[in-house]
């Protein structure tokens, strides 16, 4: 069990319970610099791309058409729409189902699995860097999935009975996916097929995050998940069958990712973009909250090991194309000590 309850006097599904009104702590009020909230902004035409046209065994034409499509997607919007992956419906059906099943629990039995104190695994809420930080309108469970001898299996529920079960095989699924995703980014470039991958997947670092959006009172002022990128490689994100939130900032305005039932949603995180030396983009994004229905959705963090160096492959600086951004190891603690300065990491890189 956690040492520590990193728990608010109640969490966000409580309040909704409730039908408290959201505490002063989570009112967002960051509108200088990204606006005002909107909840039903234009949705976003990210590409959809078909992985299965990518294969090797693939008509030419098909498999030149989805990497132009997945090029266009990294260096313009920074996410993209996966079909075609291998998984079914009712496979992430039961993704989606056991996570809710866990929600659903008594507090009770959620709070065997508590997030220790400045630690990101674990059942709670988000890691606060500052007294002035706004608080998500959201409950999560977070863990290290891969690789397996670093699992910390006293965060894996062991209620629903076969949650971990799920969990295991979907993080082994998602990290096949992620690698023929990384080798195809690669391929939108004409570089080398392993010149990502290999930075990205060898170490097979993998984290899971279980999100619960329950309804808000005032989704005019509260942020399910606030402004933010991924610290990661890439991103694989299950959404809510049924509930939109997620949104994208894209040349300064927001629009809505639209639920694709049997898709997976690819955000490309800062890690890709400072190893393409700033020719892919990172995706900024946030999720609202809904003032009727709760939403969940499941996110699979693809990044390299904490002892890898991340920096722009060597294929992609020159001389029309210096250097953007500086090499470095560990970037999630990097990331975390620049949050703390007010800082995003990739700025604090930034040549």
């Amino acid at each position: 069990m956690a040492a520590t309850d990193s728990l608010p006097a109640k969490t966000a599904q409580q309040m909704a319970m409730d039908r408290d009104q959201p505490p002063s702590k989570y009112i967002f009020n960051n509108t200088a610099k990204f606006g005002p909230l909107e909840t039903s902004p234009p949705f976003a035409p990210v590409p959809v791309i078909d992985i299965s046209r990518l294969h090797s065994s693939s008509k030419q034409i098909d498999q030149q058409t989805e990497l132009d499509k997945l090029r266009l997607a990294l260096t313009t919007w920074g996410c993209f729409q996966v079909v075609n992956h291998g998984l079914s419906d009712s496979y992430l059906d039961n993704v989606r189902r056991v996570t809710k099943q866990f929600f659903d629990l008594p507090l009770e039995e959620k709070r065997k699995y508590l997030r220790e104190t400045g630690s990101f695994e674990g059942y709670g809420n988000d890691v606060s860097y500052s007294e002035n930080q706004a608080q998500d309108w959201c409950d999560r469970l977070s863990f290290m999935i891969l690789p397996k001898d670093q699992r910390n299996l006293q965060f894996w529920p062991q209620n629903p009975s076969n949650f971990r079960e799920t969990v295991d095989d979907y993080g082994a699924k998602i990290t096949f996916i992620s690698v023929a995703i990384y080798k195809a980014m690669a391929k939108c470039l004409d570089l080398e097929e392993n010149c990502f991958s290999k930075h990205f997947t060898e170490e097979d670092l993998l984290h899971g995050r279980f999100m619960l959006y329950p309804p808000c009172p005032r989704p005019d002022q509260v942020l399910g998940l606030k402004i933010h990128s991924d610290r990661s490689g890439i991103t694989l994100l299950l959404q809510d069958p049924v509930v939109e939130g997620l949104q994208i900032l894209n040349d300064g305005k927001w629009y809505m990712v639209p639920v694709i039932r049997d898709a997976l949603f690819v955000n490309l995180g800062d890690q890709m973009e400072i190893a393409s030396n700033g020719i892919f983009k990172t995706s900024v994004h946030r999720v609202v909250t809904n003032k009727r229905k709760e939403r969940i959705s499941v996110a699979m963090f693809s990044e390299p090991g904490p002892n890898k160096e991340i920096g722009p492959v060597d294929v992609l600086v020159y001389q029309k194309r210096p250097r953007v951004y500086k090499t470095v190891k560990n970037y999630a603690i990097f990331n975390q000590e620049s949050a703390r300065k007010g800082i995003t990491g990739l700025v604090a890189l930034k040549i």
